[in-house]
């Protein structure tokens, strides 16, 4: 739905207005800071504990208690944006056709909006730690459905401005946060007896939190970084283009964030039972399913980057100024997404040092080389490291991830895992790359596109051991089935 709508709120508000909410996404993520891992911690807790018996107040207990501290930290959400808005729109932001006045209005706005979805997040890790993913999804495809349409008919129909836009998001932050509250209160065990707050409760899960919030300050600096200093070197509208690239390539996590969230509390269920040959199970099949959800996927953005968001905006300028900011962008964002799987197994073991341990020298490593590369090359610089450290994170945490959890299964992951499907995803796409050249109708080149992209999808689905199989049994199925069929 995000990105169904975006050419849509860029035609009724113009890129500068985009860019804000380049800016509102960018606040949003270095905010997530005050997170401090409690969403990762409910999400364990809640799987860890409806595996053990007699425990239910205890989850109840400790969702009163994480909620009290998840709303306290919105409601600082919300001041600390509304304060700093002055500076934001008088001393940072490049604004062009938009006055100072107007952006500080927004950010106001963005503020209010922000704190009010804050607590969402936390709802939406109790839901999918007791392993209600149909119900969660369910939630989440009506709110983006409604966040979606109703947005763009607030800017059709009553006022096509960014204060508009932003209003609605106030709107539809508090529906969604009610809805995910109430549905997490209601699948929780009963026990006859109210839920409190404990402050105790707290002291047994503040180590992993820690951890988690070590890791997430880290992992902001790192991913965010580029978006701080891009949208103070670049102009509001240079930095909407910028933007527009970062959905393209964000948008890779639609497809491998369900993944993640199915199997974090699966793998914690199956860690706190000791059943090391079910974690091994389940660490190859949803390795290899990410990798063929994302990585054919990745490859033809990459390669058709242009044409893509010719089709999409069905604007010329926006396709040649976002394209090559897409495809960089895209490629980080798929090694990123293929190395989640082992990071969800290190929280499901509880181990959070590795990575607090690989982003601290990261972020010494690599922050300089944002810094200079944005500097010299602008927004194509800022996008160029989100590769970088991503390729460092596949050859850093994954041996050493492996040195401790499953040190047989290293190379079955780079080989079998990622390296299979990554290979012929290239191959694949590469070959329609060069096959498809010269100008063609706009209808020609979906058709075209339609079959490379299904091409390579097969290609990485039939070098895969975990999806052949799957295939492979489905047409077996199918064929005893038609079998008995014509015997009967």
């Amino acid at each position: 739905m995000s990105l169904a709508f975006i050419p849509l709120y860029i035609k009724f508000m113009g890129v500068e207005s985009y860019g804000l909410i380049g800016i509102f996404a960018a606040v949003q993520g270095v905010l997530a800071i005050l997170d401090m891992g409690l969403t990762v911690t409910i999400i364990r807790e809640m799987a860890r504990l409806s595996a053990l018996p007699g425990r239910a107040q205890e989850m109840r207990d400790l969702v009163r208690t994480l909620e009290v501290v998840y709303w306290g930290v919105a409601i600082v959400v919300g001041i600390a944006v509304t304060g700093l808005s002055p500076f934001i729109a008088h001393k940072w932001v490049k604004a062009g056709q938009l006055s100072p006045d107007t952006v500080e209005q927004a950010i106001r706005i963005m503020g209010m909006a922000l704190a009010l979805q804050w607590p969402s997040s936390f709802y939406s890790g109790g839901i999918s730690g007791l392993q209600k993913q149909v119900l969660l999804n369910g939630i989440n495809i009506g709110i983006s459905t409604l966040r979606g349409v109703g947005a763009v008919l607030i800017l059709w129909l009553v006022s096509p401005t960014i204060h508009a836009f932003f209003t609605w998001q106030i709107i539809i932050n508090v529906l969604n946060t009610a809805v995910l509250g109430l549905f997490l209160w209601y699948s929780l065990p009963r026990t006859g007896k109210g839920a409190a707050f404990q402050k105790p409760l707290l002291a047994g899960v503040w180590k992993f939190t820690a951890g988690i919030s070590g890791i997430s300050a880290l992992a902001i600096i790192l991913t965010q970084l580029d978006k701080i200093v891009l949208s103070k070197m670049l102009t509001l509208e240079m930095f909407g283009y910028y933007t527009l690239a970062g959905s393209v390539a964000v948008s890779l996590y639609r497809l491998t964030g369900p993944v993640s969230a199915a199997i974090y509390p699966k793998l914690t269920e199956l860690v706190s039972l000791a059943d090391e040959e079910g974690v091994k199970k389940i660490y190859h099949k949803s390795s290899q399913l990410t990798s063929v959800l994302i990585l054919p996927a990745a490859v033809v953005i990459a390669l058709f980057s242009r044409e893509i968001i010719f089709i999409w905006t069905q604007n010329p300028v926006t396709a040649e100024k976002t394209c090559l900011l897409a495809s960089i962008l895209v490629c980080g964002t798929a090694l990123n997404g293929v190395i989640n799987v082992p990071y969800v197994l290190q929280l499901a073991h509880g181990w959070t040092r590795l990575t607090v341990y690989v982003n601290s020298v990261s972020v010494v490593v690599l922050v300089p080389i944002i810094v200079v590369l944005a500097r010299h090359f602008g927004a194509v610089g800022g996008a160029s490291a989100w590769v970088i450290l991503n390729v460092g994170y596949m050859f850093t945490i994954i041996p050493l991830m492996h040195r401790r959890l499953l040190p047989q299964e290293k190379w079955a992951w780079y080989l079998n895992d990622v390296g299979a499907p990554l290979a012929i995803s290239v191959l694949v796409a590469g070959t329609g790359r060069l096959l498809m050249s010269g100008p063609s109708s706009q209808l020609w080149t979906i058709a075209r596109l339609g079959v490379i992209s299904a091409a390579t999808l097969a290609a990485a689905a039939a070098v895969t051991p975990v999806t052949r199989q799957w295939v492979l049994g489905k047409i077996h199925g199918s064929a005893l089935l038609t079998e008995k069929k014509g015997l009967s």
